[in-house]
């Protein structure tokens, strides 16, 4: 209901604060889209897609490491499938939007991967899952975190060597909107 709207809205202004301290304190530094792609291409920095699966199938960056901070939530019981069905009945029909589920792993998996001193280059779609995960990175320790602002959606394909099906503005799109080529931030407005 609206308490539960007005709480999220809090928990999201009070995340944007901290993610705007930690950028401006240089703790996590900001990258365009462009300057991420060649960083990654002329340098051993790590390219880490925090997307969820179903974005990443579409098109990843070539050599890119795939550990997802939210996942498509696949759960059936009966809080998940009512989650599903508001999903839908909201937009999910047009967006193709799937409801998602935080991976509890993700930091785990992500050490047993990388040292904490290795440099990573945060991305996902649209550049919001990225600041988060990087934060709950620093947050663990590690130390040279790059993100990518805007994401693979702001990114213009020579940016980045894409592997995949889809172009990069157009992974993060789903249900009728991708049949119509529509990014999701043009299709939020045609639904309301």
């Amino acid at each position: 209901g609206e308490e539960e709207e007005t709480r999220q809205a809090k928990e999201m202004a009070a995340a944007r604060r901290r993610w705007e301290t930690l950028i401006r304190e240089q703790k996590i530094k900001t990258l365009t889209p462009r300057e991420a792609g060649y960083t990654f291409k002329l340098t051993d920095k790590v390219l880490l897609d925090v997307r969820p699966s179903n974005e990443r199938q579409k098109a990843w960056v070539k050599g890119s490491t795939w550990i997802p901070v939210f996942d498509v939530d696949t759960s059936s019981d009966l809080n998940g499938l009512s989650k599903k069905a508001f999903n839908f009945m909201i937009g999910g029909w047009w967006s193709g939007s799937s409801t998602m589920s935080f991976n509890k792993n993700f930091v785990q998996q992500t050490e047993e991967k990388f040292s904490k001193d290795t440099d990573i280059i945060l991305v996902c779609q649209k550049g919001l899952r990225s600041i988060a995960a990087a934060e709950q990175l620093y947050n663990a320790g590690f130390e040279n975190l790059f993100w990518v602002q805007g994401g693979l959606e702001a990114a213009e394909e020579e940016d980045f060597e894409r592997e995949g099906s889809q172009a990069f503005k157009l992974a993060g799109i789903g249900g009728v909107s991708e049949f119509f080529g529509i990014p999701q931030r043009h299709s939020a407005l045609l639904v309301k």
